[in-house]
């Protein structure tokens, strides 16, 4: 059976082919597109320095000022008038200091010159005789048994304050006292962290007992002395 359309009429017979040069000249179009450029008018400026206009400037004509010379001193009198001084100036006679042959040298007797104490601070390590603390008259070696009694009164003596207790207050504090030439104990400074804490230790060193002051030279001088007291919560 013959078909009743014309071959020649068969609109589907390249679409195929169609569709493919559609789709390279849209791919092309997009192509061109993207990789179009433009580019900012470009204006050529004159960018050098006109230098003749820069000579041909005037240059302002300045004026010197001429200052006046001074004026001429004062002649001076022609004639010279002198006045005769009327009042008399006593004249002040020096004697003379040296002594002659016929004065009799009488002998000066030798002068006692007064020592006169100084309150010197000798250091605990290098006076030559420590302060003996009280139970220590005896020992040879003053020194070491110094401070062993001074820890053992530290001990003895050493209460916490309730108040750094509550509060968790610790630490170390360093006191500085003097030993007076007399062997009482003065002039106690402390440093610590907490004022509750300085002032037990104060206390401590204020019960010191009195001691044999320590001696320089065979005479008596202050003594300073320096030791740390530890506050430390179990």
């Amino acid at each position: 059976m013959e078909p009743k359309k014309n071959p020649k009429a068969d609109l589907t017979k390249n679409s195929s082919l169609y569709f493919v040069i559609g789709l390279f000249a849209v791919m092309l179009f997009t192509y061109v597109a993207f990789e179009w450029k433009t580019y900012d008018e470009v204006n050529d400026y004159d960018i050098s320095m006109n230098v003749d206009d820069l000579l041909d400037e005037e240059v302002p004509m300045t004026e010197q000022i001429k200052t006046p010379p001074p004026p001429p001193p004062p002649a001076a009198p022609e004639i010279i008038e002198v006045v005769e001084d009327e009042e008399e100036v006593e004249e002040t006679v020096i004697e003379s200091t040296e002594t002659s042959q016929e004065e009799e040298i009488v002998e000066v007797d030798d002068v006692i010159v007064d020592e006169i104490e100084e309150d010197v601070d000798v250091p605990f390590a290098v006076i030559e005789d420590v302060p003996v603390f009280p139970g220590c008259e005896n020992e040879s070696d003053k020194r070491a048994c110094f401070n062993s009694m001074i820890q053992k009164h530290i001990g003895k003596n050493f209460r916490y304050p309730e108040i750094a207790q509550e509060m968790g207050v610790q630490g170390r504090v360093s006191v500085m006292f003097v030993i007076q030439k007399d062997g009482s104990i003065g002039n106690i400074r402390m440093r610590g962290p907490d004022k509750n804490l300085e002032a037990e230790a104060a206390r401590i060193i204020g019960k010191l007992p009195k001691m044999t002051p320590g001696k320089q030279r065979g005479r008596a001088v202050r003594v300073p002395f320096s030791i740390p007291i530890n506050f430390k919560l179990q």
